[in-house]
């Protein structure tokens, strides 16, 4: 505001000083000389006065020519200064997916239109991407947690509501709290880079009890084994390309790319004790995952829509863990397909508003087993081959985004469990710098 307010007062000093002359080109050519001659008591004749009158107007068009250049001078300088004063915009971007993904200014139409807006997108796999030869570093912390309480009844039903059987209650809990260092580089106008390294603190509880009286010695078949423990997770690799030029009426399309891998301890690596309960935490999923996505980003301002669409292939692997009553030989994790969308909303120059959806429909799991033999403990039987269930997983998304200078943003979102499969809760607090 002050540039602007400079630029105005300038402006209106200069329109003063252009009438002035403009003034003093008209007056003086035509009073200045019968003025003089007058005063020596001549008589000057009219076509000399005109012809002098017209000479006198040339010279002050010259220079009024000369004024003009220097205030166009005087303008650009006033210019350049507000200019000056202006914070740069920043491109600082947050995930996800659903996005990746993510970041992090939305509301503003993009000054290049060869640049997608600056968008706080929830999902990881899609965050807008980085300027050509910035580097920005983020650090965040993450906290999720699951709580699952289910009875299950093994037995024969004789007719309705008379069991026989046994019933087992399954009560499970698991809080995962993760501290992540991530780095992106515009590698190009249009390709960006990154890396994330997580670390992960686990603690897992687990209950299997029967019900009271459901059996002749409830205590002896209650197991309850609680772990817990931290390591490196699974580094996730990332590459995005921006397709096309957007604008106000045409979304911005971005090509992204994820590799996990497997640099966790899985759950086929972890130790175990001789009833096959974990005494360790596993910290990754002990999979190669591939994750190509589209997203799409439309400013429509004060907002910007963006989607994300996407598929996760997991390739399977041969675990040969043993986990009584079983030999698990080989494991091939269901493939998912990820969508999420939600909307950005600026509130202010500094603070934006994310509200979306996401979902992925996991493909059941296979699994290749043979039954342990109790005398020897060594596998024998034949190979069977199961499936579990599909998982649908999906999630609300929450985000608040708040800049506090042009190269520092800070991101906080939380994700609500909204289907059975899904976490109950998940909250995420992320600082990304740029350099």
């Amino acid at each position: 505001m002050t540039g602007v307010a400079t630029r105005a007062s300038w402006a209106e000093k200069l329109l003063l000083v252009r009438a002035a002359l403009c003034a003093s080109a008209l007056t003086a050519p035509a009073l200045a000389q019968p003025a003089a001659a007058q005063s020596r008591g001549e008589e000057v004749p009219i076509q000399r006065q005109l012809d002098e009158a017209r000479a006198q107007i040339a010279q002050q068009e010259q220079r009024l020519l000369e004024q003009e250049r220097r205030i166009q001078l005087l303008e650009q300088r006033v210019l350049a200064s507000s200019q000056a004063t202006q914070p740069p915009r920043d491109q600082l971007a947050q995930v996800p997916a659903p996005a990746e993904k993510q970041p992090v200014h939305v509301g503003e139409a993009p000054a290049d239109e060869d640049q997608p807006p600056a968008v706080a997108i929830l999902d990881e796999k899609g965050s807008v991407l980085t300027r050509a030869g910035q580097m920005i570093t983020e650090v965040g912390i993450d906290y999720g947690r699951s709580d699952r309480n289910r009875a299950v009844f093994r037995g024969v039903e004789l007719i309705e509501s008379i069991l026989v059987g046994v019933f087992d209650i399954n009560e499970s809990r698991q809080d995962i709290l993760t501290a992540s260092a991530s780095l992106r580089y515009g590698l190009a106008p249009r390709l960006e880079i990154g890396a994330r390294l997580p670390w992960i603190y686990r603690s897992d509880m687990s209950i299997v009890a029967p019900v009271a009286g459901s059996t002749n010695d409830d205590a002896a078949r209650t197991i309850d084994s609680s772990v817990q423990g931290s390591g490196l997770g699974d580094v996730e690799l990332t590459a995005r390309y921006q397709i096309n030029n957007g604008g106000r009426n045409k979304p911005f399309l971005i090509a992204n790319a994820q590799a996990t891998l497997p640099t966790g301890r899985s759950s086929f690596e972890v130790a175990r004790d001789e009833n096959g309960s974990a005494i360790e935490v596993a910290t990754g999923a002990g999979f190669l995952g591939l994750s190509p996505s589209i997203t799409a980003v439309l400013p429509s301002e004060p907002a910007v829509l963006f989607g994300t669409l996407g598929y996760t292939f997991n390739l399977p692997k041969d675990v040969s863990t043993r986990i009584p009553p079983v030999e698990i030989d080989r494991v091939d994790p269901g493939d998912a397909i990820n969508f999420s969308a939600g909307i950005g909303l600026a509130l202010n120059e500094r603070t934006s508003l994310s509200l979306g959806y996401a979902h992925s429909w996991v493909f059941g799991t296979r699994t290749w087993t043979r039954q342990l033999d109790r005398d020897s403990g060594e596998p024998s039987g034949d190979q069977t081959e199961t499936f579990s269930r599909d998982l649908q997983v999906g999630r609300l998304l929450v985000g608040i985004t708040q800049r506090f200078s042009p190269r520092v943003i800070v991101n906080w979102s939380v994700e609500v469990g909204a289907t059975q499969d899904a976490p109950d809760v998940r909250t995420s607090l992320r600082v990304p710098v740029a350099f």
